[in-house]
């Protein structure tokens, strides 16, 4: 059912994740160009180049910011941070946004209502492979630090509107610090383990934000965070997301190379038991080109990659086209060139 505000009446639940599967400077870098950087390992499958990104439009995107987009795994459902002009129930809301085929357009969007969100700010929502979790970052009270990492849980993954209600991942995922970050999760069939990379600024890492990862635990809890050091540098790195066969990981990033504030990045790796090589930047195509030096310069964050990893959806702040005077999503697209072996 597709109700807004269609709520169980539930309460708060004992999360049970067991059974899930999952895995494991300073220079101007080089662009990024489809999967070469990762061409010649394991032959895995090949990508064009990033197209020029496209405005969602005036239906998903407002006068106000839209922001920090998820695609679902069949492409159907683009969950989103609302701000400040639509009617939710804080300065920034957690809505959906529904279609009927991957051809048809994208209807109005609509908030989850008041079991996801609440008078505080909701974001970087984020769905699990097998659709029936939602993980998202808020400042709501009760929380560990400024921001932390919530999940909510529904039984029917067709009904955007079925969440529990949410619970804080608790420590050790979250800190007395920020994670106040996008979520991605990898559930690796070599390995059989689910990890779960984010971004937190807690102490012991080398900058603001850093890449942190933390492995599913037996009893359906997550471990000790780990911080990723090859992902992470002095400056802002944020938002990851995974490619589904754990080859390939976009963050954003303010390192030094940047064309803006906050810039799209991409690393891989030759195997999910390899290091990340060093990301390497989307370049001024998909990222917003510098801006003069008496204006603000633009950010373009919260990569979110379709379950083909065909389509990037992102948020940008400046763009030339923008329906706001903000941020809107946009998404550009590449074409897979051939079938790994």
């Amino acid at each position: 059912m597709r109700s807004p505000f269609f709520i169980p009446v539930i309460g708060y639940f004992a999360l049970t994740l067991a059974g899930c599967r999952g895995d494991s400077l300073g220079s101007t870098p080089t662009l990024a160009s489809g999967l070469r950087a990762s061409e010649e390992v394991d032959d895995p499958p090949g990508f064009s180049d990033w197209s020029a990104p496209v405005n969602l439009g005036p239906v998903v995107n407002s006068v106000g910011p839209d922001f920090d987009p998820f695609i679902s795994k069949d492409g159907l459902s683009l969950y989103f941070t609302g701000g400040r002009n639509r009617p939710g129930f804080g300065l920034r809301d957690i809505w959906v946004s529904h279609r009927a085929s991957i051809n048809d357009p994208w209807e109005p969007p609509q908030n989850l209502g008041p079991t996801i969100n609440t008078g505080a700010h909701e974001s970087k929502p984020t769905l699990s492979p097998d659709g029936h979790r939602l993980y998202f970052a808020s400042n709501r009270s009760g929380g560990l630090g400024d921001w932390d990492l919530y999940v909510s849980r529904r039984h029917n993954k067709g009904d955007d509107f079925g969440w529990e209600p949410p619970v804080n991942l608790g420590s050790p995922v979250n800190s007395i610090g920020s994670e106040e970050s996008a979520v991605t999760i990898f559930e690796d069939d070599a390995t059989g383990k689910t990890v779960l990379y984010f971004g937190s600024n807690r102490a012991g890492g080398l900058g603001d934000l850093d890449i942190y990862a933390s492995t599913l635990l037996p009893d359906g809890s997550f471990g000790p965070a780990g911080l990723v050091e090859e992902l992470s540098t002095s400056s802002i790195d944020q938002d990851p997301a995974i490619r589904r066969d754990g080859l390939e990981m976009f963050l954003a990033s303010d390192r030094p190379g940047t064309f803006g504030a906050t810039d799209l990045w991409v690393a891989t790796r030759a195997s999910t038991r390899d290091r990340w090589s060093a990301p390497v930047n989307l370049g001024p195509l998909v990222n917003t080109p510098t801006r003069p030096s008496d204006l603000e310069q633009a950010n373009d964050w919260r990569p979110a990659l379709s379950f083909d990893g065909t389509t990037l959806y992102f948020n940008s702040a400046f763009r030339s086209g923008n329906v706001s005077d903000m941020f809107d999503i946009w998404v550009t697209t590449r074409t897979r060139l051939r079938e790994s072996h």
